[in-house]
């Protein structure tokens, strides 16, 4: 499923700096190839929450994307709040 960028919430994004040789990586193949790997997005209550996938995230943000292709799975505030711990 792709989803606009701007609706997933990134709650640990500032946590750690992501590999800017990775990202430039991905940047070249996302551009060249698209995105073959989508990235991991929960479904808590109607929103997008993202915790995997912050090199792919970073690179489509970096290349002007607005739509990213993420696996998305529903949970609970539950789970959503074991992630954030």
């Amino acid at each position: 499923m792709d989803l606009p960028i701007a609706a997933i919430a990134r709650p640990l994004g500032k946590t750690r700096e992501n590999d800017q040789a990775k990202v430039a990586a991905l940047m070249e193949s996302i551009d060249a190839i698209g995105l073959q790997e989508p990235i991991d997005v929960l479904e808590v209550d109607g929103r997008y929450y993202g915790f995997s996938g912050c090199h792919r995230f970073e690179a489509h943000v970096k290349l002007g994307r607005e739509m990213i292709r993420c696996r998305v799975r529903k949970a609970t505030q539950t789970v959503l709040r074991m992630h954030m711990a």
